[in-house]
């Protein structure tokens, strides 16, 4: 059997492994239940799926859905419409369930996993909590941008509050888990008006306070630029944060793992496929897929260069698919070398 260990530590050193990694994933629960948490028989379907994916699939390495957690508890106390409820916001503290609830179910995935594959807890950026809440559990598309445009400064006070909650569980995560490293997923305000300059006024800063609370414990952070659809991002203002590997939508933002890497400062770089419905991934036959890896990778190189797609996966995926990666994958290195 390969070492998953050590196809990652290649990939992250920036060097040429066995083959290239694979990383895909998908949720277990409908977007409405990510919020679900307090519901045992979400959080029952969270963990058994969780561990049946791991199980079936056998991934490079292990991205640890946070389905069931996605709503700040405070964030979540009402629907918030205007600023004032929104400046009622307030930091829960690390011996809150909500935080408690996630350590307890990272530990239990990460023990299941094992000790022989990396396992990486996803986060998001305190700005991604409030935009997450207001676009896909209250399917506000325009709250999120208004509000911050409306009160900078109440918003980013808000997202403080969110942001010392999130330190508290990296703590707890890191010292009490056996979880390797942060899948940290943060996006562009998607609005014009926020030019480069004002993301590293008013984004940047709460991207990196828990980012650097990450980096007291690890450097093995793995950065989602989260795209898709419409929702574009600028890839070259993320280039200089303190990562060791970055994953965006190359669909949406129609640039290529080959390109990206040159713009992120070549970095690391994983992904390549469409996860929208009815593309290659879903539809294409084993000819098809292999055709595409082949020219990828002949594109980028494979020196620090892996296999995913631009987000989440269908959950329906039939998993042959992704061992077709993996085998095809081995197969360009053979021939290669």
């Amino acid at each position: 059997m390969e070492n998953r260990k050590e196809l990652m530590n290649a990939f992250l050193a920036n060097e040429e492994g066995e083959r290239v990694i694979g990383g895909f994933w998908h949720h277990f629960v409908s977007f409405h239940n990510h919020y679900g948490w307090e519901d045992s028989s979400i959080m029952r379907t969270v963990v058994a799926e969780q561990k049946k994916y791991i199980d079936e699939a056998k991934p490079d390495f292990i991205k640890i859905m946070s389905d069931g957690f996605f709503g700040h508890p405070s964030l979540c106390k009402s629907t918030i419409t205007t600023l004032e409820q929104l400046k009622e916001v307030q930091s829960v503290g690390e011996n809150h369930p909500w935080i408690q609830a996630q350590v307890d179910y990272v530990k239990e995935i990460c023990a299941h996993a094992g000790k022989d594959v990396y396992k990486y807890y996803n986060i998001f950026s305190p700005l991604q909590y409030i935009r997450l809440r207001f676009e896909e559990y209250d399917e506000d598309f325009t709250k999120f941008t208004r509000l911050f445009k409306e009160d900078p400064q109440s918003m980013i006070m808000v997202a403080k509050r969110i942001a010392e909650d999130t330190k508290a569980l990296v703590k707890r995560l890191f010292t009490e888990t056996d979880v390797d490293g942060i899948y940290y997923s943060v996006q562009c305000v998607q609005d014009k008006s926020f030019t480069e300059e004002v993301h590293k006024e008013r984004v940047q800063p709460l991207d990196l306070e828990v980012l650097n609370e990450i980096l007291k414990y690890t450097d093995n952070v793995l950065l989602h630029i989260c795209g898709y659809g419409k929702y574009t991002n600028h890839l070259e203002w993320y280039k200089d944060y303190p990562v060791k590997a970055f994953n965006w939508a190359i669909y949406s933002e129609n640039i290529s793992l080959a390109e990206g890497k040159k713009i992120l400062n070549n970095k690391p770089v994983f992904g390549g496929f469409d996860n929208a419905e009815g593309s290659l991934l879903y539809t294409g036959t084993r000819e098809e897929i292999k055709k595409e890896i082949y020219r990828i990778l002949d594109e980028s190189g494979t020196k620090g260069v892996g296999l995913g797609a631009d987000c989440t996966i269908r959950e329906d995926i039939d998993l042959e698919r992704l061992q077709w990666i993996k085998d095809i994958s081995a197969e360009y290195a053979k021939e290669k070398k």
